[in-house]
């Protein structure tokens, strides 16, 4: 089993008492704000679903979708981790980082300092030579993030499912800082 760790988290594979404090974070419309087309995934069921889903691509990619846990408090933060950007075609084939925390959690750079271990992993670990990350036009803060692990826009497009523009950001294996 895969575990990561930084001076401040632990990003490990989801466990079952993950489902409710996942399940808050989905259900929280700022959190979602930038999802998709904005809704919130607010009941258990969505998110054990979306768990499933999680788990089921370490199986079968080999990567996934880290659980983000604090590591002075236990406390589950969010995800970010590895994953095939399905909903974006033109993209294929890529790998794409994403992350997702619950607000109590912005603003400390523990997005930056879970989505830098997950960028490591796959670029050494899984030997993947490039990374994805697609962000909404709009949502500045996981923009910056993106900026600090060394990712630059590749171009512009929009998401076929919501119709939102979205911006393609990508690195290469030997050229993140």
């Amino acid at each position: 089993m895969t575990v990561l760790l930084t001076p401040r988290l632990m990003l490990r594979r989801w466990r079952e008492a993950d489902i409710a404090p996942m399940t808050t974070i989905n259900s929280d419309p700022e959190v979602m704000r930038w999802i998709g087309d904005g809704s919130v995934r607010d009941q258990e069921e969505q998110t054990r679903s979306s768990l499933a889903l999680w788990e089921h691509g370490w199986e079968t990619e080999g990567f996934g979708l880290f659980a983000v846990e604090v590591r002075a408090t236990g406390e589950l933060a969010g995800f970010t981790g590895l994953s095939v950007p399905h909903y974006l075609p033109e993209v294929l084939p890529a790998v794409e980082i994403g992350w997702r925390l619950g607000r109590p959690f912005w603003g400390r750079g523990l997005a930056t300092e879970a989505a830098r271990a997950a960028l490591d992993f796959g670029l050494g670990d899984r030997g993947l030579e490039r990374i994805v990350s697609i962000v909404q036009v709009g949502n500045d803060a996981s923009e910056r993030v993106m900026n600090k692990l060394g990712m630059r826009v590749e171009r512009g497009t929009v998401d076929p499912a919501c119709g939102r523009a979205v911006r393609v950001h990508a690195v290469t294996a030997g050229l993140s800082p």
